[in-house]
């Protein structure tokens, strides 16, 4: 009996020596997960409000003949051929010439101009005289008449005279012009060419009323156009309208846009990012890391090797990262991948 007791004692010995040195294997061999971590640097965070919408001319306008007559097309200058679709034209500028010699006959131009000198002549010495006593009031008034209008008659010819010559009404580029056959006569109200400026644009948009209060005139606009997602043109807000509209909930504002480098062109369909409001110096992560739990928002930092479980109150945020108002510090080592299988005071290796 006593060596039965005696080979029992050693046999708990055995396990209890055997149990202890498998739960020391365990400590040697516990598992750290693997995790990168990005040290929190004060950043600058902005909200945009995102619209879409089409893009047009600040100024453009379709040229009509005025009268009728013989069509000229004339020569740009610059290319050395007839004008044509695209091509740039500055202010006054003739673009086509209307010719009609029985209208320019009627109008009797260089005659009126004659006129027009002699009436001049004689009302200065009338004006001359009365002064000295030799003519009457009367007789200076009828000058004074004649005069004057033998200035409007000539000037009026002048006007008709200029619609023979049809200009550019402002610097802008060729963007319509129908076709007709030199030298063929055209009709008064005949489309001759349309010319727009675009460098600077504009766009309609239609925001939500929630919006209202965050817009400002001259607040600044990031442009984006999707076939040229690269370019990131700069704009403003330059109108806005205070009024609600009742069925839709909207209210209605004007983009201008700055396209000097012509990056755009009027039709274009573009995305537009209204800055409302901006932060500096603050704390902003990448929202990825970010774990919704029912009780609140959590994420993980990393120091001496051992991963705590912040919860955190966030503020602004866009389409990649997100403002964190409480629960972080500057420098604190956030865990930006392999976070997703880690638990409060989680063992992790730092991954270079």
């Amino acid at each position: 009996m006593k060596k039965f007791r005696n080979c029992t004692a050693f046999a708990l010995i055995l396990v209890v020596l055997i149990a202890c040195d498998n739960k020391e294997s365990n400590i040697q061999t516990e598992i750290k997960i693997p995790v990168s971590v990005l040290s929190i640097k004060p950043k600058s965070i902005s909200r945009f409000i995102e619209t879409t919408g089409t893009v047009y001319s600040s100024k453009e306008g379709m040229m009509k003949s005025e009268l009728s007559g013989v069509y000229f097309l004339q020569t740009n200058p610059a290319t050395g051929k007839p004008f044509a679709l695209g091509d740039a034209v500055k202010k006054g500028q003739v673009v086509i010439r209307i010719e009609d010699k029985e209208f320019e006959n009627n109008l009797q131009l260089e005659g009126k101009k004659l006129n027009l000198e002699v009436s001049r002549s004689k009302f200065k010495k009338q004006q001359s005289l009365y002064d000295k006593g030799g003519v009457t009031q009367t007789e200076l008034k009828n000058a004074s008449i004649e005069y004057v209008n033998a200035k409007y008659s000539y000037e009026n010819a002048e006007i008709q005279q200029a619609k023979m010559s049809v200009r550019a009404p402002f610097n802008g580029v060729i963007v319509e012009i129908p076709y007709h056959t030199d030298g063929v006569r055209i009709d008064q109200g005949q489309e001759l060419f349309k010319i727009m400026k675009y460098n600077r644009l504009l766009m309609d948009m239609k925001l939500p009323e929630k919006h209202l209060e965050e817009l400002a005139i001259d607040q600044p606009v990031h442009i984006t156009n999707y076939n040229a997602a690269n370019d990131t043109v700069r704009g403003k807000v330059s109108q806005i309208s205070p009024v609600i509209n009742t069925e839709t909930r909207t209210f209605q504002s004007v983009l201008e846009i700055n396209n000097d480098q012509k990056v755009l062109r009027p039709g274009m369909f573009i995305k537009a990012a209204i800055l409302s409001e901006k932060r500096d110096s603050t704390i902003v992560i990448p929202k990825e890391t970010i774990i919704a739990r029912q009780d609140g928002k959590v994420v993980f930092t990393v120091e001496n090797g051992i991963a705590t479980e912040k919860k955190i109150i966030t503020g602004l945020e866009n389409q990649d990262v997100i403002e964190v108002l409480t629960g972080l510090k500057m420098n604190d080592r956030l865990v930006i991948t392999g976070f997703e299988t880690l638990r409060n005071k989680s063992k992790v290796s730092v991954l270079q």
